[in-house]
C-alpha cells in the first residue's frame, strides 16, 4: 500500500452537506454553504475578518495582489522559497517579483532583510508596491516584524498562509489573519480540503466585495452582461464550499494528528547531521509538512539518496520548495540573500505527514530512514 506525503482526511460530515447543496439545487458559485464556510472560517480565524472563497489559492493572491495596487512595472517583495503559484499572480498583473532569503532561525521570510531593503527603497526612491511573506510547512512568518516596517513606509502586506490554516504566531493572532489580506489555501494536500480553492481574508469590508466582484467576472448590476473592467471566474462552487464546511469541523483535530506525526518523527530520528524545521517557542505550528535536512558529510547520505530509498518502497517524500530565483522562468530575476533556501532546499525532505497517517506507516517511513543511515 502506497504511503502518502499528505492525502485529503475526509470527516465523516462531508457527504451531508454535499447532499444538503445537491437537494436545494445550489452547486454553482453561489449558495448557503458557500456563504456558511465563508462565515465559519472567518469566526475561526477571529472577529471582524471577511473571508471570500474563490477556486484557489493562487486566484486570491491574484486578486489580493490587484486589490493592493500591483501593477505593470511595480516590484513585489516575496519569499523565493515557496511554490510556483504563490508568485505567478505577480506575472498576471505584468509586475516583477524580487526574491528574499529565508531567516535560518525559523525559516520563514526574513524580516531583518526586508527591513534593511525597505530602508535602501527610501533611499533611492523605489518602494515596492507590495510585499508577500509566505508561512511555511505550517509555520508563521515573523509578521509583525514585517506588517511595522511595511506600515512605516505604506507598503501593503498581503500574507501567502497557504500552508498555515491552523497555526498561531507569536502575539496569539491565527495565521490568515494578517496583513491587509491574507490568502489561504484548500488544495487536496493541505490541512483541510475542499478538493480545490482558496480564500482571501480582509479586515476591510469593502475589499472583500470589491474581490467576490472581481471574482465573478466584474458583472455590473444590470440585467444584461455589463462589464466596466475585467474580471475573472474564481468564484469556489457551492458543492466544494459544502466539503470545507465539513472540514472545519474537524480542524482543531487535524493540528493535533499533524503534530503528533512530527513529534514521532523528532523522537526516533535524533542523530547527529539531522535537523528539523525550528519549533516557535511561541505561538503554534501546525507542522502541516514535517522536514527533515541531511548533512550529507556526517551521515554520508543525501536528502535524494534517502527520497529515492522511500520512492522504491511506494513512500512519497518530497524536497523542499526549490527556490523561485533558481527556477529557470525567474532566470536573472533579482534576489536578496545568502543562500540559506538553497541548502535547504539541496538538504532538506518533506517526510508524509498526513494526518491520516498510520502509526504503522509512520514506523515504515522511520524505519527506512535509520536503516539507510546505519547502512551508509
Amino acid at each position: 500500500m502506497r504511503i502518502f506525503l499528505s492525502s485529503p482526511h475526509m470527516a465523516g460530515e462531508e457527504l451531508k452537506n454535499v447532499e444538503a447543496a445537491f437537494a436545494t439545487g445550489c452547486v454553482a458559485p453561489l449558495g448557503p454553504q458557500l456563504d456558511a464556510f465563508e462565515a465559519r472560517v472567518a469566526a475561526y480565524l477571529g472577529e471582524g475578518l471577511h473571508c471570500v472563497a474563490l477556486s484557489s489559492g493562487t486566484a486570491a493572491l491574484h486578486l489580493g495582489l490587484r486589490l493592493a495596487g500591483v501593477g505593470a512595472g511595480d516590484e513585489v517583495w516575496m519569499s523565493s522559497a515557496t511554490f510556483a503559484g504563490g508568485v505567478f499572480p505577480v506575472l498576471y498583473l505584468g509586475a516583477r517579483p524580487v526574491f528574499f532569503d529565508l531567516d535560518p532561525a525559523h525559516w520563514t521570510l526574513d524580516a531583518g532583510l526586508i527591513e534593511e531593503a525597505l530602508a535602501e527603497a527610501v533611499r533611492t526612491g523605489r518602494l515596492p508596491r507590495a510585499i508577500v511573506p509566505t508561512d511555511l510547512y505550517g509555520r508563521g512568518c515573523d509578521l509583525a516584524r514585517i506588517e511595522a516596517a511595511a506600515a512605516r513606509h505604506g507598503v501593503p502586506v498581503v500574507v501567502d498562509a497557504a500552508e498555515s490554516l491552523g497555526a498561531r504566531l507569536a502575539c496569539g493572532r491565527m495565521c490568515g489573519a494578517g496583513g491587509d489580506a491574507s490568502v489561504l489555501s484548500f488544495n487536496g494536500n493541505k490541512i483541510i480540503t475542499t478538493s480545490g480553492g482558496g480564500m482571501l481574508v480582509t479586515r476591510d469590508a469593502d475589499a472583500a466585495a470589491r474581490a467576490r466582484f472581481l471574482a465573478l467576472q466584474a458583472r455590473e448590476p444590470a440585467p444584461h452582461y455589463e462589464h466596466a473592467t475585467h474580471g475573472y471566474n474564481y468564484r469556489l462552487s457551492n458543492v466544494c464550499a459544502a466539503i470545507g464546511l465539513g472540514q472545519m469541523e474537524v480542524l482543531e483535530q487535524r493540528v493535533r494528528e499533524r503534530r503528533a506525526v512530527n513529534r514521532r518523527y523528532r523522537m526516533a530520528l535524533q542523530r547527529p547531521g539531522l535537523g528539523f524545521m525550528p519549533d516557535p517557542a511561541a505561538g503554534r505550528a501546525t507542522h502541516w509538512l514535517t522536514v527533515v535536512t541531511f548533512a550529507p558529510d556526517l551521515l554520508g547520505v543525501t536528502r535524494e539518496d534517502v527520497r529515492k530509498r522511500l520512492l522504491a518502497h511506494g513512500i512519497e517524500s518530497r524536497p523542499v520548495w526549490k527556490p523561485m530565483h533558481l527556477q529557470p522562468v525567474f532566470a536573472g530575476s533579482h534576489y536578496v540573500g545568502c543562500g540559506f533556501d538553497e541548502s535547504l532546499f539541496r538538504d532538506g525532505l518533506c517526510l508524509p505527514s498526513g494526518s491520516n497517517l498510520s502509526r504503522d506507516q509512520q514506523d515504515e517511513v522511520i524505519d527506512l530512514v535509520l536503516d539507510m543511515l546505519d547502512a551508509a
